[in-house]
């Protein structure tokens, strides 16, 4: 059974001006897949940013000093990335390492 796990690895935010310092401009995300079969590990990863744009007013606004990560692959899942769509594309990547349907190499090369 795969696992994914979800991180963000880095936020960028505001300085300046003083009224948005700590806002939230751009995190970087990661999901990492894992399966194991016959003692085998296999592994997938995606990478990706998320920008937004901060409203210190707005209800529901989370300071930066109080953000959570699970708080900020919430927006991430919010604003356009697809969950589903990422793990489905890991997952294809892992079965296409289990059971490959291409092979390269040449066969003058032979060990």
């Amino acid at each position: 059974m795969t696992t994914f796990n979800w991180t963000i690895s880095t936020l960028e935010y505001d300085v300046q001006p003083a009224a948005m310092e700590g806002c939230v401009v751009t995190a970087h995300w990661r999901c990492s897949a894992t399966d194991t079969v016959a003692e085998v590990a296999y592994n997938a990863s995606s990478y990706g940013t998320c920008g937004f744009s901060s409203d210190p007013s707005a209800p529901g606004y989370i300071a930066y000093a109080d953000l959570t990560e699970a708080d900020v692959l919430s927006w991430c899942w919010e604003d356009g990335i697809d969950k589903d769509a990422t793990e489905a594309s890991l997952q294809a990547n892992i079965d296409l390492q289990i059971s490959p349907v291409t092979a390269s190499g040449t066969p003058w090369a032979t060990a």
